[in-house]
């Protein structure tokens, strides 16, 4: 495709719209030092009263509580009327409307598969394979520019020239988005060099180590030598961040940039990104499903729901007065760190089966699953019941009152000079669940593949009903492998997508040597019931299924051989806040039917009274803080424990 007159014009224009912008941005620093990081919620004032509401042409109804996308001087990006369809047709998005306005963040909001994602990458003129541009238009007021640029209607040399220096973009993963052959310094120069920033390689040298600095790591050559892997998750994606603002951008496009982040670090982030923001004068738009990050960092709100937006407005109107029952319901699957409601009431139905209303989305309903599933999942719970409580009872008799189900004394690991656990204590009782909190690299994940046996080089004991296990799993026996199950984190990648979902779940019975085919499909069955999958999953795919489904198939995957220890990884660590309280409170009932004991592995902080009897803090290889849950949270005795509560974004 050639470049048209027009858009020679405008990639001329944009170097010295970056040039300008530099001493823009120098003027609105000190005015954000002022401010501090206080103006998140300084433009979000107090619940509107004057809520009005629209109809997009397919339907859908969209309440907003202020004008503040009606036209004005403030306004850099416009999307209008936005629609995206598959390359067969189907709409995808439902002619969307959003605006974004300088030193502003606008939060977008909604589950896997609303939209979200997709309306932000159309703002940089990007549509994924097997997605394409319908109508709309996503117009830039780029700096020093009254002229606006239409995104969606420039060719593919004047886009390349936009991305990066006018529109950035921080993706999710930053271990994925680095590229690990490259100097942490030179992938920021490259932005530069690409953008053709400043007339000099010095005034380039000079942007990296200043931009660097700006996103408070140090700007010296040593730590630019430093290679991805050498940094930490936080300084990953603050390395994402500078290499965003280098050009000095208008727009600032953020792809759930915390997810997967401990709470520490998460605030590290989120206060650079609003500071950078503020600063520059930039216009943001933060893609997430994550509520209480959303009041933290933005200043206004967006939801959407299947492709259309449902609601939008100042964030404090919307999450304390919102309108639309879909953003009531999101609210209301967000844990809260004092434990006020119980997240995840009622059973939650299968993730792809279609509502009854078109306008409700599953976590609206409350245990209206399909007949199959309800009558599997109530003879399930029968049998799989009656199992657990004789499994109950044997184990009553082989556990004397004296004797804990699991007990972990004394255990350390080290590798070289670095101690990763260092003296760990702490026991397990029938039906208790205790929390193993702290933060990327206290060694949490690392204690919990111990208790497994999945790390073998540790010292200490790990004893199952008074019996000390060995060290490597391949050297337990069978009953004690049987005992302790563990679920990983990501359910993406911890099912054979080559595999049905039953042949995956059969597996550990056969490696068990448990039962005859049919007894085993039997087995398998019953606990899709169990989860509340149903036996119509049986047959299906890893690729046939939600994040949700994937998540409880892996719960299901560990519940076949009937465990006494269930051992969850960050379970939740990538699921939206609504399937986060389908699992939560599958979970609870899962302990109740099966008299599990439960240790739960994560970050999240807020998950502890919706999900715990106790709780056990690691920082740095040892446990601060451990006992009931509500006593640790409200009287925490080690400094570390209180800074993690204090980071927690609260609502």
């Amino acid at each position: 495709m050639m470049t048209t007159g027009k858009d020679k014009k405008w990639i001329l224009k944009a170097d010295a719209a970056a040039d300008s912008s530099t001493s823009a941005a120098a003027a609105s620093t000190a005015a954000a030092s002022a401010a501090g990081t206080s103006s998140a919620g300084a433009s979000a004032g107090v619940p509107s009263s004057n809520v009005k509401s629209t109809v997009s042409g397919s339907g859908a109804v969209t309440v907003h509580h202020d004008d503040a996308n009606e036209p004005n001087e403030k306004i850099v990006l416009r999307v209008t009327d936005l629609r995206i369809e598959t390359n067969a047709g189907n709409e995808i998005l439902h002619g969307v409307n959003f605006a974004l306005s300088r030193g502003e963040i606008l939060g977008l909001v909604g589950e896997s598969g609303s939209g979200k994602t997709t309306a932000g990458l159309a703002c940089m003129g990007h549509f994924r394979e097997g997605l394409k541009f319908a109508s709309g238009s996503v117009s830039l007021w780029p700096r020093g520019d009254e002229t606006a640029v239409e995104v969606v209607e420039l060719d593919e040399v004047a886009v390349r020239f936009l991305r990066g220096s006018r529109i950035a973009y921080i993706p999710q993963d930053p271990a994925l988005s680095l590229n690990p052959a490259m100097r942490v310094g030179e992938q920021v120069r490259e932005v530069l060099d690409i953008h053709k920033f400043g007339s000099s390689d010095a005034e380039r040298a000079a942007r990296v180590s200043a931009v660097l600095e700006d996103v408070g790591l140090p700007g010296d050559k040593a730590y630019q030598k430093r290679w991805p892997h050498q940094l930490s998750g936080g300084q990953q994606q603050r390395i994402g961040i500078a290499m965003a603002f280098a050009m000095y951008p208008d727009v600032l496009i953020l792809d759930e940039p915390t997810t997967g982040l401990d709470v520490s670090t998460q605030a590290v982030v989120l206060d650079t990104i609003r500071q950078m923001t503020v600063a520059n004068n930039v216009a943001g738009l933060y893609i997430t499903h994550d509520l209480a990050v959303i009041k933290d960092i933005s200043d206004r709100v967006a939801v959407m729901l299947r492709g259309d937006l449902v609601e939008e407005g100042p964030v404090k109107a919307v999450l304390e007065d919102p309108q639309h029952d879909y953003t009531k319901m999101l609210m209301a699957a967000v844990p809260d760190l004092a434990g006020r409601k119980t997240i995840g009431d009622g059973v939650a139905p299968s993730e792809t089966e279609e509502p009854v209303n078109a306008g409700i989305t599953h976590i609206l309903q409350s245990g209206d699953s399909d007949s199959d599933s309800d009558s599997g999942a109530a003879s399930g719970a029968g049998e799989t019941g009656g199992r657990a409580a004789a499994t109950g009872e044997r184990n009553a008799g082989t556990t004397s009152a004296a004797v804990p189900l699991l007990q972990v004394t004394d255990v350390a690991l080290a590798y070289g000079k670095a101690q990763i656990l260092d003296g760990i204590n702490m026991t397990l009782e029938p039906g208790d669940c205790t929390l193993l909190l702290g933060e990327s690299g206290s060694g949490k994940t690392t204690l919990s593949r111990c208790v497994a046996g999945l790390n073998d080089d540790y010292s200490g004991a790990v004893k199952l009903r008074g019996q000390e296990l060995a060290r490597s799993t391949r050297k337990r026996t069978n009953e004690q492998r049987v005992g302790i199950q563990y679920v990983f984190q990501s359910p993406f990648s911890s099912l054979n997508p080559r595999r049905s979902i039953g042949q995956s779940l059969t597996v550990p019975l056969e490696m068990s040597g448990e039962g005859t085919a049919a007894s085993r499909k039997a087995k398998v069955e019953e606990a899709l019931d169990a989860v509340r999958l149903g036996r119509s999953f049986f047959h299906r795919r890893p690729g046939d299924l939600s994040g949700g489904e994937r998540q409880r198939a892996a719960i299901a995957r560990a519940l076949v051989n009937e465990p006494s220890v269930l051992v969850c990884d960050e379970i939740t660590s990538a699921l939206d806040v609504s399937v986060q309280a389908s699992i939560i409170a599958l979970l609870r009932t899962l302990r109740a039917e099966h008299h599990l004991a439960m240790l739960f592995v994560t970050h999240n902080i807020a998950l502890a009274r919706h999900i715990a009897d106790n709780l056990a803090v690691l920082n740095k290889g040892k446990i601060v803080d451990y006992g009931p849950t509500a006593e640790v949270l409200e009287n925490p005795k080690h400094e570390y424990t209180r800074s993690l509560i204090a980071d927690v974004p609260k609502f």
